[in-house]
């Protein structure tokens, strides 16, 4: 089968019998031309029969810059809320217009292919990268919005993990709990975002004078989960563990999963607290304790930070949601 070549302006002028011009004048609504109605309707009518669809790369290289908005992200696994986060993201600017791609951020040359092939109306900086980048990508008059983690300042939306590790301590000191274990990821791209959770566990430990926590690599793994599970009650009382805070939602599942091979249950053997509060948490055995960091009111902030960009206005810090505890059986 013989591929059906692109229908271009020019198709459509010749279909029209006008100037390629003329065509894209009446296209793109060109204001103070004088072109006659019954000029407008051929081509109108020329475009429609011949389904000609303008091309987004033109586009963006007659006005310097696309009707898509790059989110760069985190060189890190995407979780729950990371999907959330984008997928509101999307349909809070589709409607405007703009299509929401994302990158994960692999170093200064790739993120510079993919912003100079795209040039997109606006950056969505999740990353936080270099200064150094950040001048460059402003420089070729793409539109910045900054949303790095636990890091405020002019035209940022900071996001704390410091306050999601002291909400997860604090519940479970309020519940009685002197002792308290961490379930720690394994893998090294979260080692920022996990660093800063466990300093706010920490500091609320400190804080009430009680140990600091017992931190514990957990894998994904239902019979690694289990062996880690093994060292915190292997401390006979009353220096065993009797609760966990977990770095996420999937670390407390795999911990749960772990506690079942060992004839062990939440909250009565360990109480375990996760953080993203995924749709599936309900659905745990038992439903899981988790921190609700308001990923759909997060996108909702930046998209109106875009917005902003785009139109050219001076974009605000923002303070993100405050997290929250959603109490459930676990804990």
């Amino acid at each position: 089968m013989v591929a059906r070549s692109r229908v271009t302006a020019k198709d459509v002028a010749r279909q029209a019998g006008v100037s390629q011009s003329t065509v894209s004048y009446v296209l793109n609504n060109t204001p103070n031309q004088t072109i006659s109605e019954a000029t407008r309707r051929r081509v109108l009518q020329a475009a429609q029969e011949m389904r000609y669809a303008p091309s987004a790369a033109a586009r963006a290289l007659r006005l310097g810059a696309s009707q898509v908005v790059l989110a760069v992200l985190p060189d890190a696994p995407i979780g729950s809320n990371i999907s959330m986060l984008m997928e509101q993201l999307s349909d809070d600017l589709d409607p405007q217009g703009y299509s929401v791609v994302y990158r994960r951020h692999r170093g200064s040359a790739m993120l510079e292919q993919a912003w100079r092939e795209l040039m997109p109306a606006a950056l969505v900086n999740l990353a936080a990268f270099s200064v150094e980048d950040e001048e460059k990508i402003e420089a070729a008059g793409i539109r910045l919005v900054r949303a790095p983690m636990d890091d405020e300042g002019p035209g940022k939306l900071s996001i704390s993990d410091l306050a999601i590790g002291r909400l997860q301590a604090a519940h479970l000191l309020e519940r009685g709990h002197q002792r308290l274990g961490y379930a720690a990821p394994v893998d090294p791209r979260v080692a920022g975002y996990y660093g800063r959770r466990l300093s706010g566990v920490r500091e609320v430990c400190a804080a009430a004078q009680v140990p600091e926590p017992w931190v514990v690599d957990l894998p994904l793994d239902v019979a690694e989960a289990a062996a880690a599970v093994a060292q915190w009650m292997s401390v006979p009382q009353p220096e065993r563990v009797t609760a966990v805070c977990a770095y996420n939602d999937e670390q407390a599942f795999a911990l749960l999963a772990g506690m079942r091979v060992l004839g062990l249950s939440a909250p009565d053997d360990l109480a375990v607290v996760g953080v993203d509060n995924v749709p599936l948490a309900p659905f745990a055995h038992p439903p899981l304790t988790s921190i609700d960091i308001h990923s759909p009111q997060i996108a909702d902030q930046l998209s109106q930070m875009v917005l902003t960009a785009v139109s050219g206005g001076e974009v605000q810090g923002v303070t993100a949601p405050r997290a929250t505890l959603v109490r459930r059986e676990s804990a």
